[in-house]
């Protein structure tokens, strides 16, 4: 892999300054543990923004301040998602892990910048908008229904494997046009590459090779679906242009989606404050997914910006070429601009969606977007529990494991329990 240390306008291996305390390794098990002690650690030492570590003893700064989080992201120009300005790249080995994370620079939507971004936005967010939210709907409670059906007769079942695994891919499957026997050996790709182990170099090429079939198929017959409508754009895109933006939205609409299925039902499970929700309070599943927006969002740490010229940030100077991590876990709960109601009371940030879940700015989750992650969310929550009412947690709360990254956040598995029953088409 040729990283692009040529760049112009890069600045060779130039470290970014740091003084005052130490930097916080982005790794261990306070990430996932206890984030939002640890966040409130790094406020106290370092501030708004934080001097972190990457791994391999890379530097980088962590944007924890809602304040300095909503600057970064309100300027592209000062700090664009522009990955080709990382002062680091001379340093950067060709095996590091976070490479598929932080990303190189490619053509497509989520990895250019400036109007290039532009570009691809015009292409693919009209294409998402063009998504009728009623059809969507009927096809995620279709699908839930089907998933249920695979559990609903055993009286147990892993709500994270069997569930809010599969459900993201599959609809989101649906409304880009992929064919049914398609479906589910895409759902199996994903989870191997949210995985991350021994199979992903080949779940990944799997990936790319569905998403080449999906637009061949569609450059030779149109329909009613995402893929068709982003080729229809008069815009002139390369056949590379389409599938790595296809995969882009997938890729991004896939995690985080089920982590906010997981991290929603675990709230309402847990939480005595939703138990209205198992007889039907439907008002209840929006709070419970609002709440886990500010309080438990699936992405914790974004990657991210890059300084384009020195400057200051917070109390800190920043150089030209420094990556900015964006924590966004951090900066929904920045005490400064939210405190929590008194115990007992509906916290204050109900129905407020002001949060940094999907990010901001030019560079955010596209509000199309964020509106079929929610539908896909609430509408398979609501299945969940018209289906299972009395569902219930099978192991005690303190077992419950979180995926191991300082990045995502999401359960590793959600046991439950119910009085079984009968599948929607029969006898299970």
């Amino acid at each position: 892999m040729t990283t692009p240390s040529a760049t112009p306008g890069a600045r060779s291996a130039e470290c970014p300054v740091h003084t005052g305390p130490a930097a916080v390794p982005l790794s261990g098990p306070r990430f996932h543990t206890d984030p939002q002690r640890l966040y409130n650690d790094m406020r106290r030492e370092h501030g708004s923004v934080a001097t972190v570590e990457l791994p391999g003893g890379f530097p980088a700064w962590l944007v924890i301040g809602y304040s300095e989080m909503h600057q970064v992201t309100s300027d592209p120009e000062l700090f664009p998602r522009d990955v080709s300005l990382w002062n680091q790249w001379p340093n950067i080995p060709e095996d590091w892990p976070l490479l598929p994370m932080v990303g190189t620079p490619v053509p497509s939507i989520y990895f250019t910048a400036g109007a290039e971004h532009r570009r691809h936005v015009a292409m693919v967010e009209p294409a998402l908008d063009a998504v009728d939210p009623f059809e969507l709907r009927r096809t995620c409670e279709d699908l839930a229904d089907r998933l249920i059906d695979g559990f609903c007769g055993k009286g147990e079942a892993d709500l994270v494997a069997d569930f809010a695994v599969p459900m993201p891919v599959l609809a989101l499957a649906a409304i880009l046009g992929f064919p049914d026997e398609d479906a589910s050996d895409l759902a199996w790709v994903m989870k191997v590459l949210a995985d991350g182990g021994a199979d992903a170099q080949a779940g990944h090429q799997r990936f790319t090779e569905h998403m080449q079939r999906l637009l061949a198929m569609k450059q030779a017959w149109r329909g009613n679906d995402v893929v068709s409508r982003m080729l229809d754009d008069p815009a002139p895109f390369t056949d590379e242009e389409y599938v790595l933006d296809l995969m882009a939205v997938l890729a991004a609409g896939y995690l985080p989606t089920s982590d906010w299925i997981g991290n929603s039902v675990r709230l309402m499970l847990t939480d005595d404050r939703f138990a209205a929700a198992f007889g039907g309070g439907r008002h209840s599943v929006a709070q419970a997914m609002n709440e886990v927006l500010w309080e438990d969002t699936p992405t914790q740490i974004l990657a991210g910006r890059w300084a384009a010229r020195d400057t200051r940030l917070g109390d800190k100077a920043i150089r030209a070429g420094d990556m900015l991590l964006l924590g966004l876990a951090a900066a929904n709960t920045d005490p400064h601009v939210r405190q929590h109601a008194a115990d007992g009371v509906e916290p204050a940030y109900s129905g407020n969606s002001a949060h940094f879940a999907f990010s901001h700015g030019e560079y955010r989750c596209p509000f199309p977007a964020q509106q079929i992650a929610e539908i896909i969310a609430r509408t398979s929550i609501e299945v969940l529990l018209d289906r299972l009412p009395d569902i219930d947690l099978a192991v005690p709360i303190e077992t419950l494991v979180r995926r191991p990254s300082p990045f995502l956040r999401g359960m590793i598995a959600l046991p439950v329990r119910f009085t079984p029953v009968r599948a929607v088409g029969g006898t299970p």
